[in-house]
């Protein structure tokens, strides 16, 4: 049996605290067990539900999908770094077997990436035309667990820079097919120019968003379409940039561009009331366990931290459907040294994890 003690942060309302809870069975309870000869464990801090990275990839390496050993690691990194809840956003690889672990992050999947013919990392997706894309939509939400994850733009090389992928009237197509299998839609999209279409045709939520303007901002309000903005991986935007710039100059200064304006674009988001979720994008080449980083960078964007500290614990969760602190619920809780609305870096250094009741 555990017992949890300290400041238990239930939620960003400063009344939303408790000193204690117990963890009985792997569920929380604010009611104190009732015994003699109790065995009892105590953890002691500041205590939130467990991370959120809403945009990670357990099962993806640099050069496409990896084996069961390695996705292990990558779960186990995420894990001890704070992160007990992923959406993963697109993978090559079944990891299903993850479910049966009690010592691994609890995993919702999004299937594997959709991407068309030569348009997006190789290995990574299915690379099919628009005349595809409805059936493969239909395959990825029966296989994911509420998510479909598109690739919205990425650089057409005729033009030498960032372009959509789709047209306006298969997205649409595609987009109702996977409402209609209860699933929502997420899309990977760094320029402006695919935007429009996407929230035209009734996306749920983009990931990155660094092509959002003025323009397409309010769009986005009005319609309630989420963004995760991987400002961790933005941060890789220079040498991208770098790496195409004997090829092709203007993705290369197309990318310079977003990569300068990448907080004034969150930060603007957030005031004009997009929902705005914290992703890291790890797996690829991005490393795992930085979701308490990406906290930090969305600070750095100008977002107030307790809205920050939501944005990967109470309002990630509610979001995507799964409790946080709760009577009943299970014990997925991390335990901080010190308040992490006082300094969100707080939340890099994780003093316990306890994952379905356990400290891990």
């Amino acid at each position: 049996m555990l017992r949890v003690r300290g400041r238990i942060l239930l939620g960003p309302d400063p009344d939303q605290v408790r000193d204690e809870l117990w963890v009985v069975d792997g569920k929380v309870t604010f009611s104190r067990p009732v015994g003699a000869g109790l065995d009892v464990q105590t953890v002691e801090g500041w205590v939130l539900p467990g991370l959120v990275d809403a945009h990670c990839h357990v099962g993806l390496g640099a050069r496409g999908p990896v084996d069961a050993e390695t996705a292990e690691k990558q779960a186990l990194t995420d894990r001890d770094a704070g992160t007990l809840l992923i959406r993963d956003a697109g993978a090559p690889t079944d990891t299903r077997w993850v479910d049966d672990r009690e010592d691994l992050p609890r995993i919702i999947r999004a299937g594997r990436h959709i991407a068309r013919t030569k348009r997006y990392i190789r290995d990574f997706a299915h690379e099919i035309e628009p005349d595809e894309l409805v059936g493969y939509v239909r395959q990825e939400a029966r296989r994911g667990d509420g998510w479909v994850k598109l690739v919205g733009d990425w650089i057409d090389r005729e033009v030498g820079d960032l372009g959509p992928c789709w047209p306006l009237e298969a997205v649409r197509a595609a987009i109702s097919a996977a409402h209609e299998e209860g699933a929502r839609v997420t899309a990977h999209c760094f320029a402006e120019n695919s935007l429009a279409d996407l929230v035209e045709a009734g996306i749920d939520c983009i990931e990155h968003a660094t092509g959002l303007t003025e323009e397409t901002i309010p769009l986005f309000a009005e319609r309630g379409v989420a963004i995760v903005p991987t400002l961790v991986n933005i941060l890789t935007f220079p040498d991208i940039a770098a790496q195409g710039e004997a090829r092709f100059p203007a993705y290369a200064d197309h990318m310079r561009r977003l990569y300068e304006r990448r907080y004034a674009t969150v930060a603007a988001a957030y005031e004009a009331g997009i929902p705005v979720f914290v992703g890291t994008d790890a797996g690829g080449s991005l490393a795992h366990g930085l979701a308490g980083e990406e906290v930090g960078e969305l600070v750095r964007a100008g977002l107030p931290p307790l809205a920050a500290i939501s944005a990967a614990t109470w309002s990630a969760r509610e979001w995507l459907g799964r409790p946080g602190i709760e009577e009943g619920a299970s014990a997925d809780l991390v335990v901080y040294g010190a308040d992490p609305r006082d300094d969100v870096r707080v939340l890099t250094d994780p003093q316990a994890v306890v994952l379905r009741g356990r400290v891990r």
